[in-house]
């Protein structure tokens, strides 16, 4: 064997003691698990199951209150108890709204109107109330808000202003804490959801600002950034806290996820995702080990191992634009959203976390994007 041979078999050996241990061969569903999951171009929700029996489709609810426009469902959430579920409606005249919907029968119960393109959102175990930021995607990039809404009655009963574009709003256990990131501002916020306020603020982006500035958004339209600085990260998800007091940031602008240190307010490592991949959203598991990404360019699903900081796997997903992710309560699977191009169906994917490997696939409505875990009890 030649040396240059065993040079070659001893790199391959590190690499391999280097990456986490990958399961050969996904052990079958012992249960049913279910996801809704937002079908924003065709104005519906669907109700997917996947367990023994495969992966399917078990319920379609038609979303929205014009049946001649397409109105955009696009964050969905449920009740911490799990008997209801809600959803934003990103379009309206001029504004959006939240709806209220019973889980299992899905039978709608009321709405109320927020701001504008409300986007994701999360529910304080403590209050019940409901948090939603306004994204914004009309006019002049202007700061924006977060809704609060008390969800018995459907009202809002409180704005709070916090930045340009806000996004991936998730509360931490005790829901005292929401984590969210303005995408256009480069930052990441904490809002104290007692008082009604931005408790931190935590820039991610390092250039200076620009007053000559004019950045083209989202869907083409272009807007005056008013003297602030240009946007490079533009972040467009925060995580619920790691059991250990991290918050991971995806850093759709330059291809990263950041790690947040809650506790020195900084962030305390930066893992590079690869030219081109844009990381989307992000879902950590239970133990804070494993944390999943969708890179919504580069048309895949990413594993990284969180206390080595390493990627275990990034597979290519089978259609184009990943979008959501969540992770089953038994931290046994991740469930993505695809939204498909063009005429393209959306699709659902199931990947078991231990093999990183896709188990599950089944099609939707057009654009599937937001997506949230039931456990399939009310």
């Amino acid at each position: 064997m030649t040396r240059l041979r065993l040079l070659a078999l001893a790199l391959a050996a590190s690499l391999a003691l280097a990456l986490p241990a990958i399961a050969e061969d996904p052990e079958p569903p012992s249960r049913n698990y279910f996801v809704y999951v937002c079908a924003e171009s065709d104005d519906t929700v669907h109700l997917i199951r996947f367990g023994p029996g495969g992966t399917d489709e078990i319920d379609r609810i038609a979303v929205g209150s014009f049946p001649t426009e397409t109105e955009g469902p696009h964050g969905i959430n449920l009740s911490p108890d799990g008997r209801h579920w809600f959803l934003s409606i990103a379009h309206g005249m001029p504004f959006g709204s939240v709806h209220k919907y019973e889980t299992g029968t899905n039978e709608w119960l009321g709405d109320a109107t927020l701001g504008m393109f409300p986007a994701t959102m999360d529910i304080s175990p403590s209050t019940g109330l409901l948090y939603v930021v306004n994204f914004n995607l009309h006019g002049d990039m202007v700061p924006s808000t977060i809704s609060v809404v008390e969800t018995g009655t459907m009202i809002e009963v409180a704005t709070i202003d916090t930045g340009v574009m806000p996004h991936g709003a998730r509360m931490n256990a005790d829901g005292t804490r929401l984590y969210s990131v303005n995408m256009m501002d480069d930052e990441l916020v904490e809002v104290d959801t007692l008082r009604f306020e931005i408790a931190r603020r935590l820039a991610l982006g390092t250039d200076p600002p620009d007053p000559h500035a004019h950045h083209a958004g989202m869907g083409g339209m272009t807007g005056d950034m008013g003297g602030m600085r240009m946007p490079v990260v533009k972040p467009t998800w925060a995580t619920k806290p790691s059991p250990d007091g991290k918050v991971y940031v995806a850093g759709n602008g330059d291809s990263a996820i950041y790690e947040v240190d809650l506790g020195s307010w900084e962030v305390s490592r930066r893992f590079d995702a690869g030219p081109g991949e844009n990381p989307y959203n992000l879902e950590i598991t239970s133990d804070g080990s494993l944390l999943v990404a969708t890179y919504k360019s580069g048309n895949r699903v990413a594993f990284w191992d969180l206390e080595s900081g390493s990627l275990i796997a990034a597979p290519e997903t089978t259609r184009r634009v990943p979008h959501g992710v969540v992770v089953t309560h038994d931290d046994r699977y991740a469930i993505v959203t695809l939204e498909g191009v063009g005429g393209e169906p959306g699709t659902v994917e199931v990947y078991d976390l231990a093999a990183a490997e896709r188990v599950g696939e089944v099609n939707v409505g057009k654009q599937a994007g937001g997506i949230i875990y039931w456990n399939g009890e009310n």
